[in-house]
């Protein structure tokens, strides 16, 4: 017989040795066994077609091209509607629907895994070629089907906390442009009357650029307003002014001791009143609030992996001490990964310094956690994060809008954000004083400033950005530090609120650094002012990208 008649008689006999192995030499039956694996890892459905039941695999032929074609058409609409599909992902009927397809999948595929092993012909290959081929049937069907079948998993369970943290109303409207939110952290601690928010925060957001700016309200503010439309205005109609006793700080817990009767459509009147107060103060009306309970607030953390920080500043804290006790401690300047009960106490520190410093702390663990909350860390610890979420966060923001907030987060990516601290540094360096008697023609002038301030940057945001050069503080808050917005703040400062200097970093009385062992020994004899000194820089803090 002539080579080429070899060739042809080869060539006809390979359909018979994939559908009867036993026809072919044991070289032939690995190759055949390989191929259907692969056939099966890359298109399913293709080696039922080319072995076993053509029923079946035309059938697993047919999802497996809608499944590319569907992953295709959603990648191009990503690409060109984001918000489009970013809100149709986080509805929750598409989210069942989503978790009942993954689910289905992956037990399609697993019915395949098992009908390919039926096809090799185990007992018919060579026996050193057997525990190899179960070791790989064993990790493909748990990449394919287990991966997909985990996905079903977080998909449902995202699918019930979103729908036990985020409302079920209508959506949210911007006004005048913008959305406005209110973030409050909150804290019912031992010793305390209520629940008191320890972190108050207006987040407001340019529906169109995603430029950003964040007012901070001190806890101790006083004296705050309340629109007409206000409930509220009825019972303080010259502002929340009764004095030490009607700080921002307790409005929560008056407004629910007292005054629930005047929301009695809202599902928590307290918030509503807080939003009322920061709404009358700022001149901005606020619609949406997230509430954190700071006790489960480390815990979030702590379900993220932990939150890394760059601190600039010496910052006291309650914790292990070298030789084991707990007691007074320090944090030097570095860059640390703080757990969740870290950071809680990073941020909370106020001894030595003020509620200002710590409002810049606070400000730096939130944008730290919101830049370092992406695509790896939710896919690792999505059970832990959904869980932590759903137990320490309460919203009024509907889940309908949810996919067009996210579509604005992912604009906001990579900008810097505008802030404005009602008290020090950004009006004056006495910031107590300004917070009891506090300025709101002042106050509004700025925000009206900082939103008109928008046009002349290069952007502005929710989660910072490495691209920039450095930021500064001034009259209008933190800008950036380009040449012509440099020149516009210094141009906005008055004459009696200087812009705050960077002064040298404290050093011990021989001009030897700092250290933990001296500042801690300095508390221990009660050198207050040295304490003070160490902890005046402790306001500087950046997230590490």
């Amino acid at each position: 017989m002539t080579d080429s008649a070899i060739s042809y008689h080869r060539f006809n006999s390979e359909p018979d040795v994939i559908r009867s192995p036993q026809r072919g030499s044991a070289t032939d039956r690995t190759r055949r066994a390989l191929m259907l694996l692969a056939l099966t890892l890359f298109i399913p459905g293709a080696a039922q077609v080319a072995a076993g039941s053509k029923k079946l695999g035309r059938a697993a032929l047919a999802v497996t091209v809608a499944c590319w074609f569907s992953a295709l058409l959603l990648g191009l609409m990503f690409l060109t509607m984001r918000g489009v599909v970013l809100s149709l992902l986080t509805q929750p009927f598409m989210l069942w629907l989503s978790a009942v397809v993954l689910g289905a999948l992956a037990i399609g595929w697993l019915i395949l895994w098992l009908d390919t092993f039926r096809l090799l012909h185990f007992t018919s290959l060579a026996p050193r070629l057997k525990p190899i081929v179960v070791v790989v049937l064993v990790v493909l069907m748990t990449v394919t089907s287990g991966t997909l079948g985990y996905g079903a998993k977080l998909v449902n369970e995202g699918r019930a906390a979103l729908g036990g943290i985020f409302a079920a109303g209508p959506g949210i409207d911007a006004v005048d442009g913008r959305y406005n939110f209110l973030l409050i952290g909150a804290d019912a601690g031992e010793g305390r009357e209520g629940l008191r928010p320890d972190s108050i925060h207006v987040v407001s957001v340019n529906e169109d650029s995603a430029e950003t700016i964040i007012f901070s309200i001190p806890r101790n503010f006083q004296n705050a307003q309340f629109n007409e439309d206000s409930p509220l205005n009825a019972v303080y109609p010259t502002g929340y002014d009764c004095g030490d006793e009607c700080i921002i700080n307790f409005l929560y817990t008056d407004v629910m001791e007292n005054h629930q009767d005047l929301y009695p459509e809202a599902e928590d009147p307290g918030a509503e009143a807080m939003m009322d107060a920061v709404s009358g103060s700022l001149n901005l009306e606020v619609s949406g609030y997230v509430m954190v309970d700071m006790g489960g607030f480390e815990d979030l953390i702590d379900a993220m992996g932990g939150v890394s920080v760059n601190s600039g500043g010496w910052v006291p804290y309650r914790g292990p001490m070298p030789d084991g006790s707990w007691g007074d401690n320090w944090w030097a300047p570095g860059v640390y990964e703080f757990s969740g009960q870290e950071a809680l106490a990073y941020a909370r520190s106020r001894t030595f310094s003020s509620d200002y410093n710590r409002i810049q702390r606070q400000q730096c663990i939130q944008q730290a956690m919101m830049s370092q909350f992406n695509p790896q860390t939710l896919l690792s610890r999505f059970s832990e994060i959904t869980q932590a979420g759903e137990n320490v966060v309460e919203t009024n923001l509907p889940q309908s809008q949810l996919g067009s907030f996210l579509d604005l987060a992912v604009d906001a990516q990579g900008q810097t954000p505008q802030r404005l601290v009602l008290g020090a540094p950004d009006f004056g360096a006495s910031g107590d004083m300004f917070s009891t008697y506090p300025d709101f023609e002042q106050i509004q002038r700025r925000v009206d400033e900082l939103i008109a301030n928008e046009e002349h940057q290069s952007g502005g945001g929710l989660f910072g950005s490495a691209g920039f050069l450095p930021a500064h503080s001034g009259a209008l808050g933190v800008t950036l530090a380009t040449p012509q917005a440099t020149q516009q703040a210094a141009d906005a400062v008055e004459d009696d609120e200087p812009p705050i200097d960077s002064t040298p970093p404290p050093t011990q009385p021989d001009g030897s650094e700092l250290t933990r062992e001296y500042l801690v020994e300095a508390q221990m004899n009660g050198q207050t002012a040295v304490l003070e000194e160490a902890a005046s820089s402790n306001y500087r803090c950046d997230p590490v990208k």
